[in-house]
């Protein structure tokens, strides 16, 4: 069993990262590639400090893992230096903990016992130890392609190559139907390779992925939007099932404040994805922040994604806006109670890179030159309040306005859902008023045989919800073809978490 008293002997303690004038000169991943020796000696200390509680909210998929990860088995696997044991035990309910390692905001330390009370030392890392155990999976050779005894003689169709496809591609090819995956891009991974910059998932993390799907038996074909390149109708001659995984790519965009129009304010996956692509060799990003005062607008992750990108960039100022005042430091009890996400400040590694974030402010305009670009942007103190009706409004608070200098302006105020595509109007799917594609308890949409998951279900979501979404999709779609299905379901359809992300 667990050490009982390991987070009585050892504090938590956070991944190291490479020194700020080092990493910002690069596109290598933020953080130090430790050694086997060193993962030994601090990975298995921090594993250490997992109790094994009576009841691991830590793995509940209300308020910590949408996956169901068996998360003190494989800490104590850790710490007890059986790496090979719990590869097994995490990649049992997770596909890709590569990525979740990496790029999830862990709400399974948010709700760990010991993330209670300040007093226990804070949570368990969770992630670390999660990401080391994937990891050295890799290194050790621990991943091998895993292949279906039998053929199903089914064919599947999934849309999207992002997690949530991935993860339903891999459970459905690994139960014996014929699996094909469709890209519209010219590169396989979704927001995966071109949403998440270099500097927090490299992308040979997700192409040494990609690699062992194809030897399971997977088929990728990019560059084809499903819908136009492929007709609907050749889809539904051609697979007996169809999985869309499109995501909620429909940037939110601001159409009201004075200026929108001008040159140089663009949505953040307009900076985000050229700069992705000149990662990948395609040449030099359309949209540079070199040399320019960078404005972004939105406190989220996303934001955080562009705040880092520019400051690889060459940025000479980067400032990050939010209309919500500063959260605290600490958990608060009365907004947030234990063992829901936490209202609390989160600083990214990009925000010690350079710059400063702002809070409770908003832009009342965005002032350009006389070529029609944006030069300055007036920005003013407000407070965020709703109405009778419950719908939000912005607040003036002060009369001043404060004028920042701004050549490049990024907007990452969220996503509206759902693209409209030819696909979904080919199958007569409609979009629901949040922009998403609904499903029934089996998953299966208005469309016979057409099945949805991740962020074209949910919305917007986390990567951890994306892959659960796409384990739970698989077992529906296997039990469709075949009546009955052996294939976990982490995720019951429609759930919502308790945490808000």
């Amino acid at each position: 069993m667990a050490d009982p008293y390991g987070f009585l002997k050892h504090t938590r303690a956070e991944a190291k990262k490479r020194p700020v004038a080092e990493r910002v000169a690069d596109w290598n991943e933020v953080y130090l590639d430790l050694d086997q020796q060193t993962r030994d000696s601090e990975v298995r200390t921090q594993a250490t400090r997992c109790m094994d509680c009576g009841i691991p909210f830590c793995h509940s998929g209300s308020a910590g893992c949408p996956l169901g990860n068996l998360i003190p088995e494989w800490n104590d696997l850790v710490r007890r230096g059986d790496w090979e044991l719990a590869s097994e035990r995490l990649h049992a309910t997770n596909n890709f903990p590569e990525f979740t390692g990496r790029l999830c905001p862990a709400p399974c330390e948010a709700a760990c016992v010991l993330a209670i009370t300040p007093d226990a030392g804070g949570a368990v890392a969770i992630k670390r130890v999660e990401q080391t155990i994937a990891d050295v999976s890799w290194e050790q050779g621990l991943v091998r392609p895993t292949q279906a005894q039998v053929s199903s003689g089914r064919k599947v169709a999934v849309v999207g190559s992002g997690p949530a496809g991935l993860a339903a591609a891999q459970q459905l090819t690994r139960a014996g139907h014929e699996v094909t995956v469709f890209e519209r891009d010219d590169r396989l991974g979704g927001l995966l390779r071109y949403g998440i910059p270099e500097f927090k998932m490299e992308k040979k993390v997700l192409d040494r992925r990609l690699a062992q799907l194809r030897k399971e038996g997977t088929k990728f074909v990019t560059g084809c939007e499903v819908g136009v390149d492929l007709t609907v109708e050749q889809l539904r001659e051609r697979f007996d099932a169809v999985v869309l995984a499109v995501g909620a790519l429909r940037g939110r965009d601001d159409t009201t404040t004075p200026g929108r129009s001008l040159k140089g304010v663009h949505l953040a996956m307009e900076h985000l994805v050229p700069a992705n692509r000149a990662c990948e060799g395609d040449g030099p990003a359309g949209i540079d922040a070199a040399g320019k005062h960078v404005v972004i607008i939105g406190g989220g992750d996303t934001g955080a994604d562009c705040y880092g990108t520019a400051a690889r960039q060459g940025a000479a100022s980067i400032v990050q806006l939010d209309q919500y005042p500063q959260p605290p430091s600490q958990r608060d009890d009365a907004r947030s109670p234990w063992p829901v996400w936490p209202w609390v400040l989160r600083t990214y590694p990009a925000h010690e890179e350079a710059g400063e974030r702002r809070f409770a402010v908003a832009v009342e305009e965005f002032v350009g030159d006389e070529d029609g670009h944006v030069r300055q942007i007036k920005l003013r103190k407000v407070r965020v309040e709703k109405d009778a009706s419950g719908r939000r409004k912005v607040v003036p608070m002060s009369e001043e306005v404060e004028l920042l200098p701004a050549d490049l302006v990024l907007l990452a105020i969220g996503f509206e859902g759902v693209e409209h595509m030819p696909l979904l109007d080919g199958l007569g799917i409609p979009l629901t008023s949040r922009g998403t594609i609904s499903c029934g308890s089996d998953w299966q949409t208005t469309a016979p045989g057409v099945f949805v998951c991740g962020d074209a279900h949910r919305g917007a979501s986390l990567v951890v919800w994306a892959i659960a979404e796409g384990r739970s999709v698989a077992n529906a779609v296997d039990t469709y073809l075949t009546g009955s299905s052996d294939l976990p379901s982490p995720v019951i359809p429609n759930q919502l978490p308790l945490a808000v992300v």
